[in-house]
């Protein structure tokens, strides 16, 4: 359980660092915070991949069957929304 808990941080945090790499811009947040963007990332992506492909089950359970490659695209997706709603909100 402890080993599978520091795995998905130290998996989050290579996920999150890949992530703020491809968005452009500045991102203000540090270690702790890139690490739970590629966390909340795979849940993002695994969500994503199993509306897309079949058998096409949407749950509210976190999706265990996903790869690198899903929650890299969730954390992309959690940056880039993440950076609409801070430029909405800082022009004010």
């Amino acid at each position: 359980m402890v080993w599978h808990v520091i795995w998905m941080l130290i998996l989050g945090l290579i996920v999150g660092a890949i992530a703020r790499f491809i968005v452009p811009g500045k991102h203000d947040m540090g270690l702790i915070l890139t690490a739970l963007l590629g966390i909340v990332g795979g849940y993002v992506g695994g969500t994503l991949g199993s509306v897309v492909f079949p058998p096409h089950e949407f749950t509210i359970t976190p999706p265990i069957n996903h790869s690198f490659l899903g929650a890299l695209v969730g954390a992309v997706i959690l940056l880039l929304v993440f950076g609409f709603i801070k430029g909405r909100t800082s022009k004010r």
